[in-house]
């Protein structure tokens, strides 16, 4: 079986997660345009059992230094329904955190310029597919 490629995430340089690349990719939309529009927010994730297991929360705002850095180099595939459901977290109380991919349609890279953030619509239910 083949595993999938594990990109990171770096918080202020020492604090840092591991993400399969694709999902690593929507976080980014998500974070990104939540620090352009000036938000603050929490980000929490399950920490992985080599490192002692437990989660970790971060707070994102727009003097971080954060760094995505990806296994592959090809740019993944992006789900504007997976947007709407991270983006949901992103706005709730708790903050971000990774949810599981629903079904949708694909946006594929080349397509990626033409797509803004703002066509996710953060305050209602994605389409019904």
């Amino acid at each position: 079986m083949r595993r999938n490629a594990m990109g990171k995430f770096f918080y202020q340089g020492d604090t840092r997660a591991e993400f399969e690349d694709r999902a690593l990719a929507h976080l980014q939309t998500v974070i990104l345009a939540k620090l352009r529009r000036g938000e603050s927010f929490a980000f929490s994730w399950k920490d992985d059992m080599s490192t002692g297991g437990g989660r970790t929360t971060v707070y994102l705002h727009a003097h971080s230094s954060i760094v995505f850095r990806y296994h592959g180099s090809r740019s993944p595939q992006i789900n504007p329904h997976w947007l709407h459901a991270l983006s949901n977290t992103a706005n709730s109380g708790p903050g971000l955190y990774l949810v599981p991919e629903p079904a949708g349609p694909i946006i594929r890279p080349g397509d990626r310029e033409e797509m803004t953030f703002a066509e996710v619509p953060v305050d209602s239910p994605p389409p019904s597919v």
